[in-house]
């Protein structure tokens, strides 16, 4: 009888791996590191640097799919999504629900009043307003079920060839800012359309860097382009990221993204060059391998930290730089909210990954991210 020969474990790509810890690193400093009055240069500026990480993440998920895309069968495919995305979501989600129930002004519910079951089926397919970064799974969820449509393009050699005219459409249909404030005086019906097409507008923004990702995995030979030009690469990262806090501050316009995917190819590249530098430092290899491993989980629930930090300690989301607190001092305090908020959500869903293997929980995963 003819045996059934099983295909080599694929290899794991440590610079991806550093490349994931680093990007929820960057989407964590995105929510704590904001400081300065609202619409000044200092404000602008530490929104330009610290925000947009998301982009990161898109990219890296891309590029995972189609590195995985040899064994692609969509069901198999949905199933592992609902399991390891979408069932962790749901489960991590029950703190904001609670929140948004309890406190519902504090927490930025506008849909307090409306009934329990619907702003729970609200809050899932929109995400933002339960926990707020994780909007991008319902975003995401969009990729998902389109990836039939991503894998035929592929192998019929059509979706590169997509890519210019999936960057102009980044380029000039920006993020949209979607706040509790902004939806005042709107119906029910009106507020939760406003979300889904937050979400809808996140998908069309980022499906550049979706394929982007899934190029550079498809031609990882090309990933050396981004350290033989990093000069070029830095200098495009500053370039466009200097223009858009101009923009921003002149005109209230901005798109961060665009600083941002130069930045992604700036990191890529030096991952990819220095990853046997990097797998030799067995200290800071291992340190970024744990991040990576937790940062989807840290993803899930930094937010609730976030929000009990700014209550404990009575300071806001942006931290004003005044007479009070100089700028400086602004610096120090959300460091040190950045590294409380990291430092924590590490903590719990480390101590949660132990609890529930202890209570033999085989997938832990499919609770809480990892």
């Amino acid at each position: 009888m003819e045996q059934t020969q099983q295909k080599p474990k694929r290899e794991m790509l440590n610079y991806i791996n550093v490349f994931r810890g680093l990007a929820i690193l960057l989407i964590v400093a995105g929510h704590t590191m904001q400081f300065g009055n609202r619409g000044t240069w200092i404000n602008n500026t530490a929104f330009e640097i610290f925000t947009g990480g998301t982009v990161l993440f898109i990219f890296i998920s891309g590029f995972l799919f189609q590195y995985l895309s040899d064994k692609y069968e969509y069901k198999t495919y949905m199933k592992k999504k609902w399991t390891n995305v979408i069932l962790p979501y749901i489960i991590t989600a029950i703190p904001g629900i609670i929140l948004c129930f309890t406190l519902p002004v504090e927490y930025g519910n506008p849909f307090a009043g409306l009934n329990p079951f619907l702003q729970i089926g609200i809050f899932l397919t929109t995400g933002r307003v339960h926990n707020v970064p994780t909007w991008y799974i319902p975003m995401i969820v969009i990729f998902f079920l389109l990836a039939d449509v991503f894998i035929v393009l592929e192998r019929k050699k059509i979706l590169y060839k997509l890519l210019p005219l999936l960057l102009l459409v980044t380029i000039f249909i920006p993020r949209m800012a979607i706040e509790p404030e902004y939806l005042t005086g709107m119906s029910y019906g009106a507020k939760y359309l406003a979300y889904l097409k937050y979400v809808l507008n996140g998908f069309v923004h980022f499906a550049s860097m979706y394929v982007l990702g899934m190029y550079f995995s498809a031609n990882r030979d090309k990933i050396e382009y981004c350290w033989k030009y990093r000069m070029p690469l830095i200098l495009l990262t500053v370039l466009t990221s200097v223009i858009d806090i101009i923009l921003l501050h002149k005109f209230s316009i901005t798109n961060g993204t665009i600083s941002k995917t130069f930045l992604t190819l700036v990191v890529l590249g030096y991952l990819k060059h220095y990853d046997s530098e990097i797998k030799s430092c067995e200290w800071f290899n291992k340190s970024a391998d744990f991040v990576a491993k937790y940062s989807f989980s840290i993803f899930f629930i930094h937010w609730y930290l976030v929000f009990g930090y700014n209550k404990l300690f009575n300071m806001p989301k942006v931290l004003a730089v005044n007479s009070d607190i100089e700028f400086f001092k602004a610096i120090c305090l959300v460091s040190l909210r950045y590294l409380f908020v990291t430092g924590l959500s590490l903590l719990i869903m480390y101590g949660l990954k132990k609890l529930l293997t202890r209570l033999k929980v085989e997938n832990t995963r499919a609770i809480i991210g990892v």
